[in-house]
């Protein structure tokens, strides 16, 4: 999963080596929360014009979650 946002991203920013994906498990909820890090310049690019592509990721990132039987949550910072 980590590899499938890494990939989407790298498609739409810049400076590559910038990105940054911390994996976090909550036990309590059984959610995976994916922290994903990307250079200043790029954050635009990410979120998109009024967040579609910040949803779009999500979007992708659910589907794929639920055919691992996973629930997933996907922030940006």
């Amino acid at each position: 999963m980590k590899e499938l946002l890494i990939s989407i991203v790298e498609g739409l920013v810049e400076d590559k080596s910038a990105i940054k994906v911390d994996v976090e498990k909550n036990e309590t909820t059984n959610v995976t929360i994916y922290r994903l890090n990307v250079a200043p310049d790029d954050m635009g690019r990410i979120i998109g014009k009024q967040g579609r592509i910040a949803k779009a990721i999500r979007i992708l990132m659910r589907a794929k979650a639920v055919k691992l039987n996973e629930k997933i949550m996907v922030e940006i910072d």
